[in-house]
């Protein structure tokens, strides 16, 4: 049977695995269903429609599933929670539930460090092994890539894309899309360069010299971007350049890099 503190707070038809642990003064909503190894450290409150998947942390005072910061939010709305397996979401951070006109769902992914109060907002969806440091905000509609790092005391603007192993610099400020494999940082920030750091995680030498060219001839080269990127894609057979060249013809918020 699951493990729950005598103070805390769970409602009828919540669905708990059987090894689920539920902390002081927790509160977990009817709606809720927390699969096998989830813990619910004290004073988190999961409310709503929220799944968590196995192996989950949620730490103390975080609170996951509340409705959205959206004036069009109605109590009948269908909207609710996804968070993968084996994440840590640390305290006093803040994933609201999704609205009814953004598709209704708020997801995170396997494997994701969501650190102290840092905010989650509607509708937006992070994918897997995504770092999200101390203090940073996503607003609504976000979309992050797989393997990126979002520094801490960063805000992203509402419908902003990031690509996936990017790194954003601490305390930056992101209005525009972030293409796949960069480095950004800045208030408002820019594109720099290539997260080297993280590719050389990921990817072998040669993978990462090909995305190195693209990187110049997209950014230096001081050519209209979409139209390299587009020779690009007809020219190459290297899936990551590809990657990134399909981003940046199809960004609809623009990518801020430095023109030289």
């Amino acid at each position: 049977m699951p493990k729950i503190h005598p103070t805390a707070i769970v409602e009828d038809g919540a669905i708990l695995a059987r090894d689920v642990i539920i902390g002081a003064y927790s509160f977990i909503s009817k709606d809720a269903k927390l699969e096998s190894g989830v813990e619910i450290m004290q004073g988190s409150q999961i409310c709503g429609k929220s799944y968590i998947d196995e192996g989950t942390k949620v730490y103390p005072h975080a609170i996951i599933g509340m409705p959205p910061q959206d004036i069009g939010y109605k109590l009948e709305d269908d909207v609710s929670v996804k968070i993968g397996k084996n994440c840590h979401i640390r305290e006093f951070a803040t994933i609201n539930a999704g609205t009814k006109h953004g598709g209704g769902v708020t997801s995170i992914g396997d494997n994701c460090f969501i650190m102290i109060y840092c905010h989650v907002a509607h509708d937006s969806r992070v994918g897997n092994n995504v770092i999200m440091a101390n203090n940073a905000t996503l607003a609504g509609h976000v979309e992050i890539g797989d393997f990126t790092v979002i520094g801490g005391m960063t805000p992203i603007h509402q419908f902003v894309k990031i690509g996936e192993s990017c790194m954003i610099g601490g305390a930056s400020a992101i209005s525009q899309d972030i293409p796949h494999f960069c480095l950004a940082e800045g208030n408002r920030a820019v594109v720099r360069g290539l997260n080297l750091v993280g590719l050389k995680r990921r990817f072998e030498k040669e993978n990462i010299r090909a995305l190195q060219t693209a990187f110049k001839k997209l950014f230096r080269s001081g050519l209209p971007i979409k139209d390299v990127a587009n020779e690009l894609l007809a020219s190459t057979d290297d899936d990551n350049v590809k990657k990134l060249c399909k981003f940046v013809i199809e960004t609809k918020r623009g990518i801020p890099y430095e023109r030289r």
